[in-house]
């Protein structure tokens, strides 16, 4: 995910289990690229921030969820 940028509205078309996987993997590419940058192998030092906007995306998307269901 983090070698193009995600947009809240495709995130908002995924189902909710697509969303918790599309979070694992957005975590695990951060741990990786921090990992990376930490032994100096990050090449695309944007990556990080890119990755960070992704995972908050897809927590918004899910409180948006969370909060519609609360309302009906």
């Amino acid at each position: 995910m983090a070698d193009k940028p995600v947009g809240i509205d495709q995130l908002r078309a995924l189902s909710d289990a697509e969303l918790d996987s599309a979070l694992t993997d957005a975590k695990q590419e951060l741990w990786a690229a921090r990992f990376a940058l930490s032994t100096r192998q990050l090449a695309n030092y944007s990556s990080i921030p890119q990755t960070r906007r992704t995972i908050a995306r897809i927590l918004t998307v899910k409180r948006e969820r969370e909060s519609a269901a609360e309302t009906a």
